[in-house]
């Protein structure tokens, strides 16, 4: 095989120098029909490729070893077998060639296989407020101390460019609406579509081609944005290709290396932070003479004006244990003591637990995320104290209870007393009147030096009476000229005359 250098040398010998044919081969000890071959061709390059190669040992084994790899290629990529594996599976059926062998008729049939498998696809065009890409991606983060797989909802406006990403614990529907209304607050306004994949927490049915039925509350959240959904055929993610490739962007840029953070509020604050200097600091693809936040800026009197938070929670019913405990996603929430007996309706959002019966609410939360955990509201068993006060001192709810500094002063006068629990659960019982009042009162029979319940509640029981009315002006022309005089005198003559 000839190499450029030699070519060139013969192209320059014969055309610029006018040596013969005869004169070059001397000088380059080549034959005449290479270089003929060069003169007449006009290339500067030549390639020699076998057009049939032999495989004589190989020839019995063929069949074997294209079962072999297209069993190999069926496989998902983490267990696909490497070329000396299979090698050696065919050796260990008799086979008694070299590994070469094996090696390049492998490499062929896998090009053969890949031949017109290629898919090709349009670049596409945005305008501005048309269309936003949502997804979701699995990350590690190290949170308190603990590594820990947070899910991030991704945003991506389609022309601008501009992302948007937060972690959340969970990937179910609360945090998707959640995730949505944080979107469209910071983007100030929404598209007038959005493109999803088929996930659980959007769509219940997919139909033949681009229909879906959406979930209901998926459904009156677009409602309330005025965004009308579209979900992507299975499996084809180059249909939401640029937040598949924000993915993982953001996941070699912002969670590499790993993340050590204190909590959740601080990892979203940071991410947000990222977010707004990515699309400072990095040209718009297609607008190079602009940023990404350049873009987005000019695109947001485009977007759909934001239409204020949606009431984005999860509703499912359940019943009241005896001891006031609600039991959701694996753990356990107080209501208030009034609503044993009957179901309560679960409201679950992104970062809290509202609990509701028959429209009242009986129990508010911040959610928890662990296992086998029992979130208490003491004062939910505070009228239950009424009956049984001595559960204010061993009661689990009343662990750890953190009372106002007035209250908790109170409680703690009263613990040397013989019956201090019982004249506490008075105090306790009155709170119906405002935790305020109460602490007022309470601070009002300190500054007198006493801290009894009773002195506490006639405090708040005077503080209850209505204010006296004002005393009413006389006018002058109604006021007495000659003022009545008491004469007690006229009884006695009263009493003398019966």
């Amino acid at each position: 095989m000839l190499v450029v250098e030699t070519i060139a040398k013969i192209r320059r010998a014969y055309f610029v120098q006018g040596k013969s044919i005869k004169a070059i081969c001397r000088d380059l000890k080549l034959s005449r029909k290479v270089v003929r071959k060069v003169l007449r061709s006009g290339q500067t390059e030549f390639h020699y490729k076998r057009e049939a190669q032999p495989f004589p040992k190989l020839g019995a084994w063929k069949d074997e070893l294209e079962r072999l790899l297209a069993a190999n290629a069926a496989k998902p990529p983490r267990e696909r077998l490497t070329f000396i594996r299979i090698f050696e599976a065919l050796r260990a059926a008799g086979y008694e060639g070299g590994y070469d062998a094996i090696r390049r008729y492998s490499h062929g049939w896998h090009r053969e296989q890949a031949a017109g498998a290629g898919d090709a696809y349009v670049p596409l065009s945005f305008a501005p407020g048309e269309a936003y890409q949502f997804d979701w991606s699995h990350e590690i983060v190290v949170i308190a101390g603990a590594a820990v797989t947070v899910k991030v909802a991704h945003f991506r406006l389609c022309h601008s460019r501009m992302l948007f990403v937060r972690a959340y614990p969970r990937e179910t529907q609360e945090m998707v609406f959640d995730a949505h209304d944080r979107a469209f607050a910071f983007f100030k306004g929404a598209c007038t579509r959005g493109i999803y994949d088929n996930m659980k927490t959007a769509v219940e049915t997919v139909f033949v081609g681009k229909d879906r039925a959406f979930n209901r509350r998926f459904q009156q959240m677009c409602s309330h944005y005025l965004v009308d959904p579209v979900a992507c055929t299975p499996g084809a993610g180059w249909e939401k290709g640029q937040v598949e490739n924000q993915v993982g962007m953001v996941r070699e840029r912002f969670f590499t290396p790993r993340l050590r953070v204190k909590s959740y509020e601080e990892l979203n604050a940071w991410l947000m932070d990222q977010c707004i200097a990515y699309a400072r600091a990095h040209r718009h693809p297609e607008l190079r003479d602009q940023t990404a936040w350049e873009v987005f800026e000019a695109e947001r009197p485009s977007l759909v004006p934001y239409a204020g938070r949606f009431d984005g929670f999860h509703s499912i019913p359940a019943s009241v244990s005896k001891t006031c405990l609600v039991r959701f996603d694996n753990n356990k929430y107080s209501v208030a003591a009034n609503a044993i007996g009957r179901p309560v309706e679960i409201r679950a959002y992104a970062d809290r637990i509202e609990l509701r019966q028959d429209g009242r609410l009986v129990g508010e939360h911040r959610r928890a995320f662990g296992k086998d955990q029992t979130v208490f509201d003491p004062w939910h068993y505070v009228p239950i104290l009424a009956r049984k006060p001595g559960a204010l001192r061993n009661g689990a709810p009343f662990k750890d209870w953190v009372l106002p500094a007035r209250l908790d002063r109170i409680r703690r006068k009263l613990a040397g007393t013989a019956d201090g629990d019982r004249q506490m659960v008075k105090i306790l019982a009155a709170v119906h009147d405002g935790l305020a009042a109460v602490e007022d009162a309470c601070g009002e029979a300190f500054r007198q030096g006493v801290y009894s319940p009773d002195v506490i509640l006639n405090i708040l029981a005077r503080r209850r009476e209505p204010v006296s009315p004002v005393t009413i002006m006389t006018p002058e022309a109604l006021r007495l000229r000659h003022e009545p005089v008491a004469d007690c005198a006229r009884y006695d003559g009263l009493r003398r005359a019966l």
